[in-house]
This record gives structure tokens, sequence and C-alpha cells, in this order.
């Protein structure tokens, strides 16, 4: 199945604002390094069709600041609030041996060790504790996988696939839960009043 020409792309920032009145945006960075947001080239909005050189300027809690060609007032800069920037996927350094982009990631076929399909990729997460993997399976429900070496142990880019080693319970639909029967309690027996002296 051949690719189009945005999904051989990659979002690496988005513009969250305007920063000052002259012009300059601020950039929420999605790269490893805030600043490397500039770094590979001329970056594209998600239709393809504008193409936006970033000059950065400087730093903000979470962002980077930077200036766009043709943007010199705040009204201008506030109109890009929102706009994604993206790259194409061949203007990145090639990952490092055991590291991917999550981009190369989504949409890889997943099977078990046994050679089991479960479905694909649909989405890499990272909540804070490291990166997870959305399994959209073909039957049952989606599946969050930890992506660690441990439960994902092969990653074939060239296949277009890989091999998840799960610990029982993490991919299995658990069994449903039923609950305990419960024996109605039976009245006690009324006390019967004492008689009055």
């Amino acid at each position: 199945m051949a690719m189009s020409v945005h999904e051989k792309r990659i979002c690496v920032g988005v513009i969250t604002g305007a920063h000052g009145v002259r012009g300059a945006v601020r950039v929420k960075s999605f790269t490893a390094e805030p600043e490397d947001v500039a770094r590979y080239g001329p970056l594209e909005d998600e239709s393809g069709e504008r193409h936006l050189s970033l000059r950065l300027i400087g730093n903000a809690k979470g962002v980077v600041i930077a200036r766009l060609a043709g943007v010199a007032d705040r009204d201008r800069a506030e109109a890009l609030r929102g706009l994604r920037l993206y790259l194409p996927r061949a203007a990145l350094p090639p990952a490092a041996e055991d590291e991917y982009y999550h981009a190369d990631l989504i949409g890889l076929e997943a099977s078990l060790a046994d050679g089991t399909a479960l479905g694909h990729v649909s989405a890499v997460h990272d909540f804070g504790a490291g990166d997870t993997l959305e399994i959209e399976r073909s039957a049952g429900p989606t599946a969050m996988v930890p992506f660690t070496r441990a439960i994902v142990p092969i990653v074939d880019l060239a296949a277009g696939r890989l091999v998840l080693d799960p610990p029982p319970g993490l991919i299995d639909e658990p069994a449903p839960r039923r609950r305990p029967k419960v024996k109605p309690r039976a009245n006690p027996p009324m006390a019967e009043p004492e008689p009055s002296r």
C-alpha cells in the first residue's frame, strides 16, 4: 500500500499563539530538543501547500519563540494559533539503534510471538511513564501496550511489523466478572412483647 505525501510527513510542532506585538509566535516543539523544530529546513502546514521558514529568537516556559517570514504584527501571529508544523520524514536524521520515530511505528502490523495477528499500531502515546502503543485489534477492544523491549522484542520497519510478547492479562480479554450469589437474609423472629406487670 503506497503512502500518500501527507503520511510521509511528521508533525514537529504547533503554534500556540503570539508573543509580543511584532509578529513573533510561540511554538510548542515535539522534537527531542525543542530548538530542533527549526533545524531541518522549511516547515509545511497540514495541507502541505504553505511553506514556512521559522527563525528562533528565544525560549519561554515549554515553548520556543520564533519569527515567520511575512508575519510582522500580533494579529497575524495570533491568527496562526493552532497551526501544526510538518517536515518531510526524509528531512529528519535516521533514528539511533533501538529508537523509532512515532510516525514510523504507526501503521505497523502487530502480532504475537506465535504468529497470531492482533491488528495494527494506530497511535503512540506518552502519558509520562514511557511510550505506549495503541493497538487497534482485528477482533476485540483496542489494546494499550507499553513500548518496552520486554513486551515488544521485535520491531521490523522494513517488513512493516512488530512482535508482542505481553505478560498474561495485558492483551487477553478479562473474563466477565460474576456477582456472587447472595442468599436473602431470613427475617429474624420478632420478639414477643413482655407482659406488663
